[in-house]
């Protein structure tokens, strides 16, 4: 896992975005889905992984409905220190636009929870990434399944049938986790 992409996308002279350093957490992996209005809104979810953040770009957001297969476009890492980022990235930068904490919260990994790391990894090369989140928005068992056949990036986010389940449009609660801001909030 590298941000080497995620350097080279961005020169911090001119954006507030972090650092690109590889921290862990203490205890729980996290994850953080940010809702990102650049050219086009979108939402990013991210999981915690061997210090970074893997990243998805999820352009209609995430669903708690299973009947809702999500694309998910596989993006470069972000740094740990992302999983707190809100704010405004400057016209001219990549990614130029608003950023709030939609959600947050932690996960697990389904299978070999002693060696999960190697099961994330073998996950991605496999194409199949079962979880648990447990965030403010988003809880309970999602897949994220790779499109075969499609471009290299592709995945689908899909919520499990649990007792999580729900029809009603959880982007409606549109605020973040973090600092009770809409987008549109933002200065």
């Amino acid at each position: 896992m590298s941000l080497n992409k995620y350097t080279q996308k961005r020169n911090f002279s001119f954006t507030n975005e972090p650092q690109p350093e590889i921290e862990k957490s203490i205890s729980e992996l996290i994850f953080v889905v940010q809702k990102h209005a650049a050219s086009h809104l979108h939402y990013d979810f991210r999981m915690e992984m061997e210090g970074v953040l893997k990243s998805w770009a999820i352009p209609k957001g995430p669903s708690m409905n299973p009947a809702d297969k999500r694309l998910a476009i596989m993006v470069e890492d972000h740094p740990y220190s992302y999983k707190d980022f809100e704010g405004i990235i400057p016209e001219g930068n990549y990614g130029a636009g608003r950023v709030i904490v939609w959600d947050s919260g932690t996960y697990t990994l389904d299978g070999d929870s002693e060696n999960i790391e190697d099961s994330f990894k073998e996950g991605l090369i496999q194409g199949h990434l079962g979880f648990t989140l447990r965030g403010h928005k988003l809880v309970g068992e999602f897949t994220l399944l790779k499109l075969k056949g499609k471009q290299e990036n592709a995945w689908l986010l899909i919520k499990k049938n649990d007792q999580f389940a729900i029809d009603n449009d959880i982007l409606r609660q549109d605020k973040s986790v973090i600092s009770n801001l809409l987008l549109e909030d933002l200065v």
